[in-house]
C-alpha cells in the first residue's frame, strides 16, 4: 500500500521493490484499487504490480518455468480528496472489479475482496455482487476484508468465501481471540493478516522485547522475521508491507523459516498469555451463583446500568468503563487482579459488541475456574435512542449541542449506529457457561396529553424566514384550536427556523403553542433533535410534564412516523387528513 499512498512515493523505487519480491519468489501480492493518493489516482498500485510482472517476465534473468504470484486485490473503498469512504453497492463493485482486472492485465482476478463493509449497504448486497463477479469469470475467487465472525457467517450463508483479510499481529490478536482464525480454519478459508508487525510502533515494540530478542537470536532471525514466522505457523498468511529491497529479503527469510517447537511454545506463552487465545478451550460451565462473572452487554443506553445496580445490591463487584475509565482490555486486567485477590462475583456492564472485546473477560475468569455468564439486554435501536435522550435530559435538563456531546463524552447517535454495525451476537463457543437474553420494556409514563404537530408545510407553508413570511395552511388553525379546546397541550416541531417566528405564529393561530426546533444542518445526524430521532418530543415532555404515550404526533412521511415511534406517541399522517381529538 505504501508504495502508492506515501507522500514521497517514487515509482522507480517501487518497481525495484516489486522486482526484488518477484525474484525472491514471494508467492502472493496484496493490493487494492484504492491504494492511491485520491480518486483521480485510483488503481495506481495495481498498475505498478502489472508493470513489474510484465517487466520481470521478459527480463534476461527470468526463468521460463517462473509463475507469477497470486494477486489479491480489493474493491469497495473510494478516495474522494484522499479520504477513505466505503462503497459496497453492487454497481460500484461490478465496475471496480472490471477496472482492476483491466489494470492487472489478466483474464480474471485471482482473488477479489470486499475492502470494507459499507454501513450504508447491506452486507448481503455486497456479497451477492461478489458472487456474481465470480460467476461471470471476472474473479476466480472472492472474499472479505476487515470483518468479524458474525459477518463472515452471514456471507457464508449466501456463497462460498475463499479468503478473509483482517488485522492480526503478535500485539493485536483480536482475530484469534474472537474465533475468526478458528472459523476460517474450519471452513478452509485462507486468512490474510495485514499489519502483521503492528506498523512502525509495533516494529519498535518487537525490537525492544527481550524475550523476542533471545528467541530470534536462537532462531537466527530478526525480531520481525520471528514474528512473521510465528504468525505463519498459526495458519495465516502475513502481509508485511515492504517499501525497501532489504525488507523484501527479510520477508523472504521469514517465509522460509521453520521455527523449533520450543520456540513456538515460548512465543505462544509470551504473546498469548499462557495459550488462552481461544477462551472456549478453558470454558468453565458449572453453574455456581456464589462464584461467577457476568458480562452484561447491549447497545449504548440499552438499560444495562439499571440491571447492574441489582447485581451490586447482591454483592457483585461492578466493573464499568464509564466509572473507571480506560479500555475494555484494561477492565479485563482489573478483573483478573480482583479475582486473584479473592473476589468471587463480578458484573461488567459495557457494550461488548464483538467477540474480540468479550474474549479477555472470559480468559481472565476461566483462569481462576470461575464461569462466565453472558446477559444480553435486547433493546431496539429506537428504544435505545429514547433512553439516551432521557439520560441527557435527566442529567442536564436539556438537549446538548453536538460539540457539547463530544466534549462531555455523552452518547451521540453515531455511537449507537456504530454498535449496530459492529455487533456480533454472543455464543456459547466463546466460552460462556450460558447466554441469556433480557428484552427491554419501556416504563409507564404519566402527565398531560399533547398534540405535537410538524409545522413545516402542515401548519405554515415551507419554512418562513421572518414573521411576514408566515402563511398558515387552511384547516390547520381550526384543527389545532379543536385540540387546545379539548385540553391538549399543543406543540409544534420545525427544522432550521428562527425563534423570532414563535410569537407571530401563536398570535396567528390564536392558541397557546410551544415550538421545538432542530437548528442543525443536513447530513449524518450529529444531534438528538433531528427527526426521526426523538429528542424534540422527549425535551417537550421533560419541560412541560407530558405523557407521550397519551399524546399524538401529526406529521408527514417516514421521518415523522419514526419520530413518533421512537418517542412512544401515536401517529397520524396528514396525508390521511388532519385528525380530530380522540
Amino acid at each position: 500500500m505504501r508504495l502508492s499512498t506515501a507522500n514521497d512515493r517514487d515509482d522507480d523505487r517501487s518497481r525495484a521493490v516489486l522486482a526484488a519480491a518477484l525474484a525472491a519468489g514471494i508467492p502472493l501480492l496484496d493490493t487494492a484499487d484504492s491504494y492511491a493518493s485520491d480518486d483521480a489516482d485510483i488503481g495506481h498500485n495495481e498498475r505498478l504490480i502489472a508493470n513489474a510482472i510484465g517487466t520481470f517476465r521478459t527480463a534476461d534473468h527470468s526463468n521460463p518455468a517462473w509463475r507469477p504470484p497470486t494477486i489479491v486485490t480489493k474493491g469497495g473503498l473510494e478516495r474522494p480528496d484522499g479520504a477513505w469512504v466505503p462503497n459496497g453497492r453492487a454497481k460500484h463493485l461490478a465496475a471496480a472489479a472490471r477496472g482492476s482486472r483491466e489494470r492487472l492485465g489478466s483474464d480474471a482476478i485471482d482473488v477479489y475482496l470486499l475492502h470494507a463493509v459499507d454501513p450504508q449497504t447491506p452486507l448481503a448486497t455486497s456479497v451477492r455482487a461478489l458472487a456474481k463477479l465470480r460467476e461471470a469469470g471476472i474473479a476466480r475467487a472472492i472474499g472479505l476484508s476487515n470483518v468479524g465472525v458474525h459477518q463472515l457467517e452471514q456471507a457464508l450463508a449466501i456463497t462460498p468465501i475463499a479468503t478473509v483479510e483482517v488485522e492480526l499481529s503478535p500485539h493485536r490478536l483480536d482475530a484469534l481471540r474472537s474465533g475468526l482464525v478458528a472459523r476460517c480454519r474450519d471452513h478452509r478459508i485462507q486468512l490474510l493478516a495485514h499489519r502483521p508487525l503492528g506498523g512502525p510502533a509495533g516494529v519498535r515494540r518487537l525490537e525492544r522485547d527481550g524475550v523476542v530478542a533471545d528467541l530470534a537470536a536462537r532462531s537466527k532471525l530478526t525480531a520481525c522475521e520471528l514474528a512473521l514466522a510465528w504468525l505463519a505457523q498459526l495458519g495465516v498468511v502475513p502481509l508485511p508491507g515492504a517499501t525497501r529491497i532489504e525488507t523484501v529479503h527479510s520477508i523472504a527469510r521469514a517465509a522460509a523459516a521453520t521455527l523449533a517447537p520450543e520456540v513456538i511454545s515460548a512465543l505462544d506463552t509470551h504473546w498469548l498469555h499462557g495459550g488462552d487465545a481461544t477462551p472456549a478451550q478453558a470454558t468453565v460451565t458449572v453453574a455456581d451463583p456464589t462464584r461467577e462473572v457476568v458480562i452484561l452487554m447491549g447497545m449504548p443506553a440499552a438499560g444495562k446500568s439499571t440491571l447492574a445496580a441489582d447485581y451490586v445490591a447482591r454483592g457483585y463487584l461492578r466493573l464499568n468503563r464509564d466509572e473507571r475509565g480506560g479500555t475494555l482490555a484494561n477492565l479485563a486486567r482489573v478483573l483478573a487482579t480482583e479475582l486473584a485477590g479473592g473476589a468471587t462475583r463480578a458484573v461488567l456492564d459495557n457494550t461488548y459488541a464483538t467477540r474480540s472485546l468479550r474474549a479477555p473477560v472470559v480468559v481472565a475468569a476461566t483462569k481462576h475456574g470461575i464461569p462466565v455468564r453472558c446477559v444480553v439486554v435486547e433493546t431496539s435501536l429506537e428504544d435505545a435512542q429514547a433512553n439516551a435522550v432521557a439520560r441527557l435530559l435527566a442529567k442536564h435538563g436539556r438537549l446538548l449541542e453536538p460539540a457539547e456531546l463530544m466534549r462531555g463524552g455523552e452518547i451521540g447517535p453515531s455511537v449507537q449506529f456504530r454498535y449496530r454495525r459492529d455487533y456480533e451476537p454472543p455464543a456459547l463457543d466463546e466460552g460462556f457457561a450460558s447466554v441469556e437474553v433480557i428484552p427491554f420494556t419501556r416504563s409507564a409514563t404519566t402527565g398531560k396529553r399533547a398534540l405535537i404537530v410538524e409545522l413545516d408545510d402542515l401548519v405554515w407553508r415551507k419554512r418562513p424566514r421572518s414573521p411576514d413570511d408566515i402563511e398558515i395552511i387552511p384547516l390547520a388553525r381550526e384543527r389545532i384550536a379543536t385540540f387546545a379546546a379539548a385540553g391538549y397541550v399543543v406543540a409544534g416541531t420545525t427544522w432550521l427556523t428562527s425563534p423570532t417566528l414563535d410569537t407571530a405564529l401563536v398570535e396567528m393561530l390564536g392558541v397557546p403553542l410551544i415550538v421545538a426546533r432542530c437548528t442543525h444542518p443536513a447530513g449524518p445526524p450529529i444531534c438528538w433533535c433531528r427527526k426521526p430521532l426523538p429528542g424534540l418530543a422527549l425535551a417537550l415532555a421533560h419541560a412541560h410534564g407530558l405523557d407521550l404515550a397519551a399524546s399524538l404526533h401529526v406529521g408527514r412521511g417516514p421521518a415523522d412516523r419514526g419520530f413518533a415511534a421512537r418517542a412512544g406517541m401515536r401517529y397520524a399522517d396528514v396525508a390521511d387528513g388532519f385528525p380530530l381529538p380522540a
